[in-house]
């Protein structure tokens, strides 16, 4: 049995692995789908990258075997710093959709011009909360805009986990990941897959993306 430590990108909560989670879950495998703080029923109250860093690393020592830890989109710059923070605890390194930081990067650095545009106007209520763009789900809640903007620091230990492997979403425009993909596809520390869909893989495909996680159980 494996344990897997699902990490939902910008706006979702924990919700968002419903359905893999129970695939997940149906073969046995110990599921654990975080709701990062401020994204859940309570405000964020000051949550930044670190913070939410530090909860990934705080379920990833929970229980006695290493994880399989995933993230989705925002969420791949979290599991790069908990990895980097606790890479004993992690077996495998799975990236869906999702950035790739070095030390020093940040959401606002990595993504692109029309990602940030879609910040400036979600911030431009209280400057502190991004709210969630409308055509995505009502569950969704407004996003601790510091975690977009805080630069991680990172030390390189998370290069220790050996299994590392990258989803991509090759079924919409704009993507910022498409040329992530293609680096890492040849790169040979790095498995990479495709899906046939946009970019929230984890709800338009959980059956492929569950597949996939399997791989690494």
């Amino acid at each position: 049995m494996a344990k897997f430590v699902l990490v939902p990108g910008g706006w979702h909560g924990g919700w968002a692995f419903e359905a893999v989670g129970q695939l997940l879950a149906g073969e046995g495998h110990e599921v654990r789908a975080l709701t990062l703080s401020g994204l859940g029923d309570e405000p964020a109250r000051g949550a930044n990258l670190d913070s939410h860093v530090d909860e990934v690393v705080q379920a990833l020592h929970e229980g006695d075997a290493p994880a399989v830890l995933v993230g989705h989109s925002y969420a791949g710059m979290v599991i790069t710093g908990a990895a980097d923070r606790a890479p004993s605890r992690v077996g495998a390194l799975v990236y869906a959709d999702a950035y790739v930081p070095a030390h020093g990067d940040s959401v606002w650095s990595l993504t692109s011009q029309s990602y940030r545009d879609r910040f400036i106007a979600g911030v431009a209520a209280d400057g502190l909360s991004c709210a969630a763009p409308g055509h995505l789900d009502k569950r969704c809640r407004a996003h601790p805009m510091a975690t977009f903007l805080q630069a991680i620091a990172l030390t390189g230990d998370w290069r220790q986990v050996r299994c590392k492997a990258y989803v991509a979403a090759f079924g919409w425009e704009g993507s910022p990941f498409i040329a992530l993909y293609e680096a890492l596809r040849q790169d040979p520390e790095w498995i990479t897959h495709r899906l046939d869909c946009a970019h929230d893989i984890p709800r338009l495909a959980p059956e492929a993306f569950a597949k996939i996680l399997l791989n690494y159980a």
